[in-house]
């Protein structure tokens, strides 16, 4: 079955309309294999047409043009019309749609045109429910069809959830996120989709081709820093988001990290190595703000996430790993590390992009849910702070990283502080 043709309809074009009396013409770019057309310009009747702004790397805005589009306002009719040829699947002879919308004009034999109608106050179906203000419809010489049409409101952003979602707040929240790897890149996205307004990008890498198959950034990005090619992928996607981007080393720059870390309301860290994991515990603990450490271990069997809240009966990450091996459980912590003379001091995340990017959204929930806890939102509460989530287990590990099956998770809580740790007690 062939699908319908679809005309997307930005709100400028609406606008213009609106305001405008009886029909006009407008200007399309289409694509025939996709039947899928853009309206790029609308004109009063007769007069010249308004050009509307393009939608950045909308996939029709380099299409072919298509001039020959009209509009109507019209009555109550049309959108009843509209809504039985649907239910009923059928096409409509032209000369009867002309008896209801006396200014539409007939395309010249083999040709066909897009019409955009407008009802002010559209019948109801039923009580509480009234048709569409607005159709859309393929016009040929002897028949008319729907077409389906969609509507650029500006209500396609997260502000719209607000009621159901509480994105205003969010909008205030600033995250740091330090490391924009696989993980890093699929925290940052799934924060945004959350409505997170301010991301704070830290990473002092190149993407490289190597990096594009666990990625969540693209081959067209190669060669530029992470964090830019980040910061630019969310503007495209998720324009409400301000994205900072921080080509830094959470080591070599922790002077200038640091002051920017008071400035966050929670950190993410998803470097590789133990080092820099370390020296981020370090920072956020000085600082006195909550941090989400994410990784995989065991070569990505086992996938890993620790929250770390500034309270004092929560040691730091130093504190944590000390904990698991002194009470006989296992720490998989080094195998981030290589050992001496391999030419790079740590790992790359070992596990497919699919695993990564489920870490990553894992991750970015467990932020978001600690802010709106504390924000008085009592449905969003994480009981324990630390999770290993089974990936591709093996078993051959202690526990907690024991389960055998994949998707197995573990919660158990934090550990508390060491007395002689440096980061936890501020020697």
């Amino acid at each position: 079955m062939t699908s319908p043709w679809l005309v997307l309809l930005p709100s400028e074009a609406m606008e213009v309309i609106d305001l405008s009396h009886g029909w006009g013409h407008f200007t399309c770019r289409i694509s025939v294999p996709d039947r899928t057309a853009l309206v790029m310009a609308v004109s009063n009747e007769d007069s010249e047409r308004v050009k509307l702004n393009e939608a950045p790397e909308h996939f029709l805005t380099v299409a072919d043009w298509y001039p020959a589009g009209h509009w109507y306002r019209v009555d109550e009719r049309v959108p009843l019309l509209a809504w039985q040829l649907r239910v009923q699947n059928v096409s409509y002879r032209f000369d009867a749609f002309r008896d209801i919308v006396p200014a539409a004009q007939r395309p010249t034999p083999g040709n066909w045109h897009l019409v955009v109608t407008y009802c002010e106050d559209p019948p109801a179906i039923r009580e509480g429910e009234r048709l569409p203000q607005w159709n859309a419809w393929r016009v040929s010489h002897n028949f008319v069809e729907p077409a389906l049409l969609d509507i650029q409101t500006g209500a396609e952003l997260v502000s719209s959830l607000e009621g159901l979602w509480p994105s205003n707040l969010l909008g205030e929240t600033r995250v740091m996120v330090v490391g924009a790897g696989s993980i890093g890149g699929a925290v940052a996205e799934a924060l945004a989709s959350y409505g997170v307004g301010k991301i704070d990008l830290v990473d002092p890498d190149r993407l490289l081709f190597h990096n594009v198959p666990r990625h969540v950034l693209r081959q067209a990005d190669v060669g530029k820093m992470k964090v830019d090619a980040l910061r630019d992928q969310l503007a495209r996607e998720w324009p409400e988001i301000e994205a900072q981007p921080l080509a830094m080393d959470v080591i070599e720059d922790a002077d200038v990290i640091r002051p920017l870390i008071d400035l966050a309301d929670i950190v993410v860290c998803s470097v590789d190595g133990v080092e820099a994991r370390r020296a981020v515990s370090h920072l956020v603990r000085r600082a006195e703000k909550p941090v989400v450490f994410v990784c995989v271990l065991g070569d990505g069997q086992y996938g890993e996430i620790l929250r770390v809240r500034p309270l004092p009966e929560v040691g730091c990450l130093d504190c944590q790993r000390r904990f698991l091996r002194e009470s006989g459980q296992m720490d998989l912590e080094s195998s981030l590390d290589r050992g001496y003379g391999q030419g790079t001091r740590h790992n790359p995340m070992t596990a497919v992009g699919g695993d990564l990017h489920l870490l990553g959204a894992l991750a970015a929930k467990i932020v978001v849910a600690t802010v709106l806890r504390k924000a008085g939102e009592p449905g969003q509460t994480v009981e324990d702070d630390n999770l290993v989530l089974a990936l591709r287990p093996s078993g051959a590990f202690g526990p907690p990283f024991d389960a055998r099956r994949t998707l197995n998770s573990r919660w158990y809580p934090a550990s508390t502080p060491y007395d002689d740790c440096p980061s936890c007690h501020g020697r």
